[in-house]
């Protein structure tokens, strides 16, 4: 085989792209992709020099990566679901962080609900706002615990 020719991986899939037209291709950087190689999040096919050849499943893979990245799943829980073979695995894995997302989600639903009431105010002193210190309250579970002079 010539160097200039490709390793069929498993499952018959051509492997086409080097690291470099992948990396760009994502906007990434190629140490990025390296890393994941080396976490075991990626297992790019060699050519007969050695060089990395990505196929369309890898390009599949490396969506799937940033787009886990992006709901704020570590490399590492990303890592568990890739190698989980049992779908009750990945279901555990999967409900946690479904879990974890719907608190930073209503966390910061908490926020925007307190930035839009500050938006609202036109106190001098937000401080000062007998509506923004309740909601201020109420956002961050102190009113159970704390009497907000109003």
């Amino acid at each position: 085989m010539k160097s200039s020719e490709h390793k069929t991986p498993v499952g018959g899939e051509r492997a086409s792209m080097g690291i470099g037209a992948l990396a760009e291709r994502f906007g990434l950087a190629t140490h990025v992709l390296r890393h994941w190689e080396a976490m075991g999040l990626l297992m790019p096919a060699r050519d007969t020099a050695g060089r990395r050849r990505y196929g369309s499943a890898d390009l599949t893979r490396v969506a799937v990566i940033l787009r886990a990245k992006k709901a704020g799943l570590s490399l590492g829980t990303i890592r568990s679901l890739v190698a989980a073979a049992e779908p009750a695995t990945r279901r555990d894995i999967l409900h946690k962080e479904a879990d974890t997302l719907r608190s930073r989600i209503a966390t910061a639903q908490a926020s925007l609900g307190l930035i839009e009431c500050a938006l609202g105010c036109d106190h001098e002193d937000l401080i000062q706002c007998a509506h923004f210190r309740q909601v201020a309250a109420d956002r961050s579970g102190a009113d159970a615990a704390v009497h907000v002079p109003v």
